[in-house]
């Protein structure tokens, strides 16, 4: 028998990413089209376990579509991370009348609301929202697009500064596990070397290939480091092998860090968020669930938690020849 669903909550958990309100947003408004009630949970999973909810409407969420960051805040919880944990959620949510809810982050958010909807049969559906792109299941996660033009934006500005005083820049940007981000800003930046942890260039190449590019007339030069990039220690340490193994430049370190994450989100990003609110909801009331939405050949597609967590998303090997083509 289907479940009617007629409450509906929304949080966003894990590190924020640009997009989270227009998602927020596009899940209430889609609730307020259907005449579903939906509730905001402050502060992710944590929130949940406190009972922290406030019923929200149309106009509830009226000129967040532009902003950054989460109106519902984000927080990860050690808590619900224990079975105690999930069953005070659970209470909380069924004693406020909610029968399902959207959650809007990363892997690690749908594992929680996997093992949630397994333990309790409880209908949950994913959006993923994380800059670095690394979720299976989708071409694009929330938030990438904009941390792509904000780095692109950012290294633009490091080329002048570099080309006026023959430097060499390692610019550090996220990217733990996946090199998307620096793959594509070190293409459309210029670079002349992106390392990746999917690819390790090793030092002595690195070195050589800044010789070559310096050979080949190049005054300046700037190298992407995707922060999970295994030729070094850290970014520090290539800056150390390089003035140490190779003459010529003034080398630089800049990491940009958080800034990646912040900011009005992209065209993309407000209407890629508007389409996955609207399937989550509608998918939730159809009597799917245990689901992630996400793009795929530029629709929006359904693929199964258990997928999507234990996948792995790959770079595209076209942009490394692509890469090595353009550093020329």
């Amino acid at each position: 028998m289907l479940q009617t669903i007629k409450k509906i909550g929304v949080l966003t958990s894990g590190g924020d990413a640009p997009g989270m309100n227009a998602a927020i947003r596009s899940v209430v408004r889609t609730c307020a089209f259907h005449d579903i009630k939906c509730y905001g949970i402050y502060r992710g999973y944590e929130g949940m376990i406190d009972g922290d909810f406030i019923e929200m409407d149309a106009r509830s969420v009226k000129g967040i579509i532009n902003k950054g960051g989460t109106i519902l805040k984000s927080a990860r919880s050690k808590e619900f991370r224990t079975k105690e944990g999930r069953q005070i959620a659970y209470d909380q949510l069924k004693k406020a009348g909610i029968d399902a809810f959207v959650v809007i982050g990363g892997d690690g958010s749908f594992t929680g609301a996997m093992i949630f909807n397994k333990e309790f049969n409880f209908p949950v559906m994913g959006i993923p929202g994380t800059i670095d792109n690394d979720i299976f299941g989708t071409t694009h996660t929330l938030g990438y697009d904009t941390a792509l033009n904000t780095v692109v934006e950012v290294i633009d500005k490091i080329r002048d500064t570099a080309s006026s005083h023959n430097r060499l820049f390692f610019v550090e940007v996220m990217g733990r596990d996946v090199g998307h981000i620096a793959l594509n800003v070190g293409i459309a930046g210029g670079a002349e070397e992106i390392l990746i942890p999917e690819e390790d260039l090793g030092l002595d190449r690195l070195v050589e290939s800044l010789r070559r590019s310096k050979k080949s007339g190049k005054s300046s030069s700037i190298v992407v480091v995707a922060e999970g990039d295994k030729i070094g220690k850290s970014v520090f340490e290539l800056k150390d092998y390089v003035d140490q193994n190779m003459e010529g430049y003034d080398v630089r370190v800049s990491v940009l860090g958080h800034m990646q994450r912040g900011g009005p989100p992209s065209c993309f990003d407000r209407v890629f968020a508007s389409r996955m609110g609207v399937k989550a909801v509608e998918s939730l009331i159809t009597g799917k669930s245990n689901y992630m939405v996400g793009m795929k050949n530029d629709l929006i597609e359904l693929t199964p938690f258990d997928q999507a967590v234990k996948g792995k998303s790959k770079i595209n090997k076209e942009l490394l020849r692509v890469s090595d083509i353009m550093s020329i």
